[in-house]
């Protein structure tokens, strides 16, 4: 599965997130996998994602999927986990934190993947810039897919 595929589960739970997340682990099977590798021998099984290319990956995600996704308080999502934490994370404006929060990895080699799912173009060896954009996007795929993400997680 891919990193925002991830974010997606748990966040919104069920098979449906990862349905909204699947165009996005289809687009870049070879660094899924070379990061999963790094995880665990199974890495060169998600190879086979390949095949299933999708010509329209963004509204696929947040199409039917986000449907059934609808009405999930992010927020009070992410603040129900961030209780159970035995730290503080500021989750709320810290993709690194985030992704703590939701018990994924959040080194340097996960956030380029992210940075590749999401079409990143910037220079990803500026880490401050790419973590700002790709908390900003993060944001926007879970509002995309039917999240109700409050205020004070969008960037200005």
């Amino acid at each position: 599965m891919s990193i925002l595929g991830s974010i997606m589960s748990k966040i919104f739970g069920g098979s449906a997130s990862a349905q909204a997340a699947a165009p996005h682990a289809s687009e870049a099977p070879s660094i899924s996998a070379a990061a999963q590798g790094a995880d665990g021998p199974t890495g060169s099984a998600s190879s086979a994602a390949a095949p299933s290319m999708s010509g329209a990956p963004s509204p696929v995600a947040a199409g039917p999927a986000g449907a059934g996704q609808a009405n999930v308080d992010v927020g009070q999502v992410l603040a129900d986990l961030a209780s159970k934490k035995g730290q503080t994370l500021d989750y709320k404006r810290s993709i690194v934190d985030l992704l703590k929060l939701l018990d994924l990895h959040s080194s340097l080699q996960a956030r380029k993947q992210l940075a590749d799912e999401l079409h990143y173009t910037g220079d990803k060896e500026d880490s401050a810039t790419m973590n700002v954009w790709l908390h900003k996007q993060v944001v926007q795929k879970l509002a995309e897919n039917g999240g109700k993400v409050p205020d004070d997680f969008k960037h200005a």
